[in-house]
């Protein structure tokens, strides 16, 4: 930490002076010379001309690469969102999803709380497949399948159950 002293703040300068160093360079190789100093004065009386250096170092350094580079076959890709959910709490059969209710205390008092979908893991018997396929679906949607057949309903939600 930077205190003050009753010197004067001399601290400040010794850090200065500790992380001072020199830059060395030809046009192979670069080297970094750190200065030994005898004391703070020598550092504080000595003009930018003395130190050996009035212009850049790096007159003599080229920092670009010899040959432009250039990208045979450019890379094409599907921009893909950000955020990726795994699982979502959502029907596919009848796309009931969370609702966003009021939760009110005895002070009326409102915050927010989401109501979810009662959604079942539930293996049902396909029989155009002749197979059983493993669907997570709400209790909704299963009562909706018993009353119109599981071909109806995926068929009208555009589920492909050959997939499943």
């Amino acid at each position: 930490r930077d205190r003050p002293t009753r010197r004067g703040g001399e601290k400040r300068e010794i850090k200065m002076a500790a992380s001072s160093a020199m830059l060395l360079s030809n046009p192979r190789s670069v080297c970094i010379h750190k200065p030994q100093f005898s004391s703070l004065s020598s550092l504080k009386t000595k003009p930018a001309s003395e130190l050996g250096f009035i212009t850049s170092q790096f007159s003599g350094l080229k920092l670009s690469t010899l040959q432009p580079l250039t990208i045979n076959n450019p890379i094409s890709t599907q921009p893909r969102p950000r955020f990726q959910p795994v699982a979502r709490r959502v029907c596919p059969f009848t796309g009931k999803k969370s609702n966003r209710a009021n939760q009110i205390s005895a002070s009326n008092h409102k915050t927010k709380k989401l109501q979810f979908v009662n959604l079942q893991y539930k293996k049902l018997w396909w029989e155009a497949g002749k197979r059983f396929v493993k669907l997570r679906l709400s209790t909704k949607a299963l009562k909706t399948i018993e009353k119109n057949g599981l071909d109806e309903v995926a068929k009208k939600a555009g589920i492909d159950l050959s997939k499943e």
